[in-house]
């Protein structure tokens, strides 16, 4: 049976809602994803860091120009950036508390890091925040690696709680059928680059795996695996049709609910759904979905909401009136007992939402 490594989670190590902190230690690059859609501009971060200490900066014992020392440090947030390719958040702002020999108000960057802890404040934490953190704490959502291959090519990709990361890619185009032999020694040559390809990836992730497709290449393919690589067919827990190749594929199976069996209670799957619902409604001309600012506060007002969907981008790319605008539509939401999901835009879901104007709204009750 395949090697499948336990699944870290993020550590929810305090919370003091009187005193408005929360410390984490984020232990993969998914906690990462989480804390930049829960920390926000103004607020205010704590955290083990380093910094170049000049001689200006010290009063006493000035050590070498330029000298790098490890230092706890308080920064108010001015802005954050996440950077997928490297896993890397970084947080930068004025320093708002630290050790003597380092001046406050200056500006300072905190790379926050895995295995790290790191305390957020915030003035006030809404309910949906709150929530996102216990969920990480307390959830273990392994990745799915999906192979979505055709004759045309093949796309390897895994699944993240904020999206889809293509790991590899490649496009053929396979003798025809009336080129048998042509056809045979291709596509063993294809499949074996394909399964080096799918071979650096499962030796990092060990994690299940979904071979998706249009007709029979995907089974050809998993009979291959069998053959050549059968430690990583043991792994495989799904084979579906699609009717797209490549990434268009792993999205169309996101999107049909395919791989539900095998993606069961993954964060992406149910925005996709959630987004899904939403376009179903509207297609249909139904008076129970809305969407556009407007016309979902216009909801709001009237307790019509069940639940509130917004785009990430819509809450973190936006000026801190319209943030706090929002911010008071959410609590409103919630006081009046409706939910609030938050869509990743790193996945065809959150684009999707985007077109929509970045919010919309399931309701309980149609709202003229």
């Amino acid at each position: 049976m395949a090697d499948i490594r336990e699944v870290k989670i993020l550590k929810l190590l305090e919370k003091n809602l009187k005193k408005g902190f929360v410390k984490v230690i984020p232990e993969t690059f998914d906690d990462l994803w989480h804390l930049y859609n829960v920390i926000y501009k103004n607020d205010e971060i704590y955290a083990r860091t380093s910094r170049e200490i000049k001689q200006d900066e010290r009063g006493y014992a000035r050590p070498k120009r330029g000298e790098r020392v490890s230092v706890f440090l308080g920064v108010k947030v001015e802005n954050i950036t996440w950077d997928k390719l490297l896993g890397r958040l970084r947080v930068h702002g004025t320093i708002c508390q630290a050790p003597d020999i380092v001046p406050t108000g200056a500006h300072h960057t905190i790379n926050i890091a895995l295995n790290t802890p790191v305390t957020i404040v915030k003035k006030e934490w809404a309910k949906h925040q709150l929530e996102r953190l216990e969920r990480a704490s307390r959830t273990s959502e392994k990745p799915i690696i999906i192979v979505s291959i055709d004759d045309e090519g093949y796309a390897i990709a895994t699944t993240a709680q904020y999206g889809v990361e293509v790991k590899a890619e490649e496009n053929i185009k396979l003798p025809g059928k009336h080129e048998a032999e042509k056809r045979e020694a291709a596509a063993k040559e294809f499949f074996k680059r394909a399964l080096n390809g799918l071979r650096q990836v499962w030796m990092e992730k060990r994690c299940p795996i979904a071979i998706i497709g249009v007709g029979f290449v995907k089974n050809h393919f998993v009979k291959f695996l069998q053959n050549e690589a059968p430690e990583i067919a043991d792994s495989i827990v799904d084979v579906k049709s699609v009717n797209n190749g490549g990434l268009a594929g792993i999205y169309e199976a996101l999107r049909s609910g395919i791989l539900l069996k095998a993606m069961k209670k993954q964060r992406i799957v149910e925005e996709t759904e959630l987004v899904e619902e939403i376009l179903k409604r509207l297609g249909k001309s139904e008076k129970t979905v809305t969407y556009g600012l407007e016309e979902v506060e216009k909801a709001v007002q009237l307790g019509a909401v069940e639940r509130l969907v917004l785009a990430d981008t819509t809450l973190r790319e936006t000026s801190d009136k319209k943030r706090r605008f929002l911010e008071e539509l959410m609590r409103d939401v919630e006081e009046k007992g409706g939910e609030i999901t938050v869509i990743s835009t790193e996945h065809e879901a959150g684009a999707k939402l985007i077109a929509l104007g970045g919010i919309a709204a399931l309701l309980r009750f149609p709202v003229r």
